[in-house]
């Protein structure tokens, strides 16, 4: 990990990661996912907007919102939601645009968690975590990191020990099926919320659909060292 924050420019890429406060779960029950869903699309607008949300809305978190105008702040290329941290795959749009995207997202869900459950105090463990993505070697490195964490719901010390080949299997079902609270499964056609983050131009610059699925699928069976990924990967 860096030891000083990038510099933050327009136009380009990075990887960031927010965490709770030790000891506290993000997500609880499905609600509370939905709402951080809702905050990624609502709160990329540079304008004010509500932050109320009901669950009647998640059918149209579901759907595809492309059509609401946004004055968005940044451009969402990944995202993984996981019980205690997130992970943000970003493109900022606008000066300040990053900033404000976070500012926004800690304050609207940390609002919402400490109504929802009685408490006060802070939610997320001090300033996110980021780092600069400066070529494509890094951008697919990290799009293929994020987006296979949630492998350690089912084997939590996988990242260390590598997945077994009679396990394989299951884990990629898990990950293109099974887990929906990240984008990888919009990203293989599969809608679950594409409003949020899928860019026909990251498909192609990884060879499209069936080439980044295969990256994906090779990393797992690798038993790859996150030191190998150099100073792109927060954990």
């Amino acid at each position: 990990m860096p030891s000083k924050r990038p510099q933050i420019v327009v136009g380009e890429i990075y990887h960031i990661v927010i965490k709770a406060v030790e000891g506290l779960k993000l997500f609880r029950d499905e609600k509370d996912y939905f709402r951080m869903i809702h905050d990624l699309f609502e709160f990329n607008d540079e304008r004010a907007v509500s932050s109320n949300f009901r669950m009647s809305q998640k059918s149209k978190l579901a759907g595809n919102l492309m059509n609401k105008k946004r004055n968005m702040l940044v451009e969402i290329l990944a995202f993984c939601l996981m019980s205690n941290h997130v992970h943000l795959l970003v493109r900022q749009f606008k000066d300040g645009g990053i900033s404000k995207f976070m500012r926004k997202i800690g304050a609207g869900y940390s609002a919402y968690h400490n109504r929802k459950y009685r408490r006060a105090g802070h939610v997320f463990q001090g300033r996110y975590k980021i780092v600069h993505i400066a070529n494509d070697n890094q951008l697919k490195a990290v799009f293929v990191y994020i987006h296979t964490n949630p492998v350690a719901i089912l084997f939590p010390g996988w990242k260390k020990n590598g997945i077994k080949t009679k396990n394989l299997e299951r884990v990629i079902v898990f990950l293109e099926k099974e887990y929906r609270w990240s984008s990888y499964p919009d990203y293989l056609g599969n809608k679950n919320f594409p409003s949020i983050s899928v860019r026909e131009w990251l498909i192609n610059e990884m060879g499209g659909v069936k080439e980044f699925k295969r990256f994906v699928n090779d990393w797992l069976q690798t038993k790859k060292e996150l030191a190998e990924m150099g100073n792109i990967i927060i954990e």
